[in-house]
């Protein structure tokens, strides 16, 4: 195993040291393991606050600031945070119009944000909502959750959902569009090789030359099945034709179209996913309105790729627009 780091036990603590240093707009709790505005909690608007297993970078930490997340909490690698972490979090943002937790469906982030949202409640008076993101549409279940996993619609929703914050709706109403932008957003992966965790130090799982797994998990959980690995148009239509038969219809809304590289594929072959996965829209007479293309939720050094499309409303398109500003997604400032 070759990686840049100190020792397995440093991992987190490094890179939380290296955000501190590089993103002057941001503070972290480094007692706490969370990223925050260094602004602090805005008065009047609801707090976001998401999290989980380190590993996965940008998310979550690299979207704390204008027009995503107020904080982030950052566990070890491919481990929850702890529920005392959330709480810390959750306090720091609190403005007075409540927080709102954003949750991958991952049994141990499920478990340990609803002990914090009570722990918040009991000390703070916060009044705290969660939606949980279900997205991949790849399996039922899997070894770290009941029901499917959250994936890349986690980061079209931090990017919709924090521009309705910084608009001043309430708490309710943010609630209502996190599980709108959820229930419109499906999401299929798939993986070339496999990651290897730092405190592991072997890969997680093996693949021979010539396989792919269709619909991995961000951890390098198992998909649906191993399949010889054929040109990129076959594996195109392995990921999207799952993705628009479970697609809500939504009276018809063009979509957002996010490719994303599990942390080792480069740009060049994500465009040329990219342009796959528009040829099959149009040919299903799916529009797009918006794309985003980059490694946005990874899984450490994993190649492989994901595809999610949601399904997006005028309301959304323009929230979808509104400026962002931060260390992972950067527009219109």
């Amino acid at each position: 195993m070759k990686k840049l780091i100190n020792s397995p036990e440093r991992v987190v603590t490094d890179a939380l040291a290296g955000m501190a240093a590089a993103h002057p707009e941001l503070t972290v709790d480094h007692e706490n393991r969370v990223v925050l505005r260094a602004s602090g909690a805005v008065q009047g608007k609801v707090g976001l606050v998401s999290g989980g297993g380190s590993g996965h970078e940008p998310m979550h930490g690299g979207f704390v600031g204008l027009g995503m997340l107020d904080a982030a909490c950052a566990g070890e690698v491919f481990t929850s945070p702890t529920p005392d972490q959330m709480q810390a979090a959750t306090l720091a943002v609190d403005g007075g119009a409540g927080v709102l937790h954003i949750v991958k469906n991952y049994t141990g982030d499920v478990m340990n944000f609803e002990m914090a949202a009570e722990l918040a409640a009991a000390e703070g008076d916060v009044e705290v909502r969660s939606v949980v993101v279900d997205d991949d549409v790849a399996v039922q279940d899997s070894l770290y959750t009941a029901g499917r996993r959250g994936v890349g619609a986690t980061v079209l929703l931090e990017k919709v959902v924090g521009a309705a914050a910084e608009e001043r709706r309430d708490l309710a109403a943010c609630e209502e569009l996190a599980k709108k932008v959820n229930g419109n957003a499906r999401s299929m992966g798939m993986a070339l090789t496999s990651c290897v965790v730092p405190a592991a130090g072997t890969p997680t799982f093996e693949l021979a030359d010539d396989e792919f797994e269709l619909g991995i998990g961000i951890h390098g959980e198992p998909g649906r099945d191993r399949r010889k690995l054929g040109p990129l148009s076959e594996v195109a239509q392995l990921l999207v034709e799952p993705v628009l038969h479970d697609l809500p219809d939504a009276d018809g809304a063009p979509v957002i179209a996010f490719v994303n590289s599990m942390g080792g594929t480069p740009l060049i072959e994500l465009y040329g996913l990219y342009a796959e996965v528009a040829a099959i829209c149009e040919k299903a007479g799916v529009q797009i309105a918006r794309s985003l293309v980059g490694p946005y939720i990874t899984s450490l050094e994993m190649a492989g790729a994901s595809v999610t499309l949601l399904r997006a409303d005028d309301d959304v398109l323009r929230l979808w627009d509104a400026p962002v500003s931060t260390p992972g997604l950067r527009w219109g400032v």
